[in-house]
């Protein structure tokens, strides 16, 4: 049963087939001059109701170009490549080398930890208060700057990186910690190292909780018990001060 069913639709299929091309042949010999046979297939196509299968649809666009997402500048991107390494900096031999010893020991061939190092260190240069501060609010909110940027990089990259944007969350609440500390306590230096470091602090909302029917009561309940504590409270004083005098005026 299964086989002669197939079989009808097929032939079915195929007589459809043959007379569309029959009628599409007669009907391209009797075209005026300006039609073309390609515009009246298509317009015969959608008089009869036969539509392109979607892989015909598809298969036309394989030479679409592709469009490039735009890849956002990178923070180490203003590093000089004949800058040295941090290791190397304070060396004076370093400077006197020929230049394939300093190609090897500067930035041009570095691996992105080494530049990371290096841009961690001009932004603490930056904020830090004296020349051996490195434990200050400041340089931790620095180091975590750079952090957090050089995560959010990869991120653009590697979306699916879960563990990276895990750590990035943490470093931006840290550094937020920081920031709120710092500006209960030095405001001063706190506006320096957000305008330096480029960083858009966002304060934290209000509280606010909803009015509910059962918060109301145990409000007003709340505020009852402390009442009677109060009254409680003033009574025994009042006994307090009667037994003081009652004893002073016994000792007269």
């Amino acid at each position: 049963m299964a086989l002669g069913t197939l079989f009808k639709c097929s032939s079915i299929v195929l007589r459809e087939c043959g007379a569309f091309t029959k009628l599409t042949r007669t009907s391209c010999s009797l075209l005026p001059n300006n039609w073309s046979c390609t515009s009246a297939l298509t317009r015969l196509r959608e008089s009869h109701g036969v539509v392109s299968s979607p892989m015909q649809s598809s298969g036309r666009h394989y030479a679409r170009a592709v469009r490039k997402k735009a890849v956002p500048e990178s923070q180490l991107s203003d590093l000089q490549p004949s800058l040295l390494k941090m290791e190397y900096a304070d060396v004076p031999v370093a400077q006197t080398t020929d230049d394939l010893v300093k190609r090897l020991i500067s930035l041009e061939l570095a691996c992105h930890s080494d530049k990371l190092r290096m841009k961690k260190e001009q932004l603490v240069k930056k904020v830090r208060r004296d020349e051996n501060d490195r434990s200050s609010v400041e340089v931790k909110v620095a180091v975590l700057t750079a952090k957090i940027r050089n995560f959010k990089e990869h991120l653009q990259k590697h979306h699916k990186d879960k563990a990276n944007k895990r750590h990035m969350l943490m470093a931006v609440d840290q550094r937020k910690k920081l920031l709120k500390r710092l500006r209960l306590v030095n405001h001063e230096a706190f506006e320096k190292v957000c305008s330096l470091l480029d960083i858009s602090y966002s304060f934290p909302p209000e509280y606010y909780r909803p009015t509910t029917r059962r918060w109301l009561a145990k409000k007003a309940l709340c505020i009852k018990v402390y009442q009677e504590v109060q009254k409680h409270k003033a009574d025994q004083r009042l006994k307090l001060r009667q037994e003081v005098r009652t004893s002073s005026s016994l000792s007269q």
